[in-house]
């Protein structure tokens, strides 16, 4: 079986990371700057030669979900719900894949959460800082392994 990677998840996410990153951008004018298909089950042990990157994606989404909620007057669910569309379509049956990239959008969070409790301006900083590497990341994904 030939991996062909799908990248419509990565560049929904990378979409709306690099959206919110110029809007932010343009709300706050001085802050700082910041797939594969289902494999049958003898091959769920092997890697996608992405999955580093998108693990590392999936702990920048924790983290911005966390920090995003943290310091909006609202709760916003758009992170945790773009996350969990990339695991549907990244790792559409492969238990492990599924649970490796939620346990990295977990530790995201958790990491955030064990440091801020309110928003503060490094926790602002931290935020904008962590969406503009999550586009760069979903950028660079889309277009090595993209079709």
């Amino acid at each position: 079986m030939i991996d062909t990677p799908r990248p419509s998840a990565l560049f929904l996410t990378g979409f709306l990371l690099m959206a919110t990153t110029v809007a932010a951008a343009q709300e706050k004018p001085s802050a700082l700057p910041a797939t594969a298909p289902p494999a049958d089950a003898a091959e769920e042990g092997k890697p996608a030669p992405y999955d580093q990157r998108l693990i590392r994606l999936a702990e920048i989404l924790g983290s911005v979900h966390y920090l995003r909620n943290l310091c909006l007057d609202q709760l916003e669910d758009g992170w945790r719900r773009s996350t969990q569309e990339l695991i549907e379509k990244e790792a559409a049956g492969e238990p492990k894949r599924r649970e490796r990239i939620t346990a990295a959008f977990n530790r995201g969070y958790r990491t955030f959460a064990s440091v801020y409790t309110k928003c503060t301006e490094p926790a602002t900083m931290a935020e904008e800082r962590y969406r503009a590497e999550g586009a760069t990341l979903a950028s660079e994904i889309v277009a090595r392994f993209g079709n």
